[in-house]
């Protein structure tokens, strides 16, 4: 699964959008590609999972070779951001909003990618001052 989330146009609140169900890259990049021209994105932000130590693994190396593929068929400025601990960050603010179905994978996908991109469009605040 890939969580998706979307920014507003002054680029400070990340909100959840939807879960893809990942069949294979290709249906994949085609379902992003179709909610960017939906959204007017022009930035892409992927979460990449760094081990707790710092470390990159297999999965991180996935990642990467996905988002190779993507770049390839997005128009769009592609980041990767350290996703470390976004899904347990996520379940604990659903959890702390009185959502009784926080542990709902699509849900908790869904507000991990809007945690990630949050920490990405936070760091661009901090950069500009």
């Amino acid at each position: 699964r890939v969580g998706v989330a979307v920014s507003d146009p002054e680029e400070i609140i990340a909100s959840p959008l939807t879960v893809i169900t990942r069949d294979n890259d290709s249906s994949t990049i085609d379902t992003i590609v179709r909610l960017m021209g939906q959204y007017d994105v022009k930035r892409i932000v992927v979460g990449l999972p760094y081990s707790l130590d710092g470390s990159l693994g297999i999965q991180a190396s996935k990642v990467k070779d996905f988002v190779d593929k993507l770049s390839q068929s997005a128009s769009a400025d592609i980041k990767l951001w350290d996703e470390r601990l976004s899904t347990v960050a996520a379940e604990r603010l659903l959890r702390g909003a009185g959502n009784k179905k926080a542990r709902e994978k699509s849900r908790l996908d869904a507000a991990a990618a809007a945690f990630i991109l949050q920490g990405y469009l936070d760091s661009l605040k901090v950069c500009d001052q």
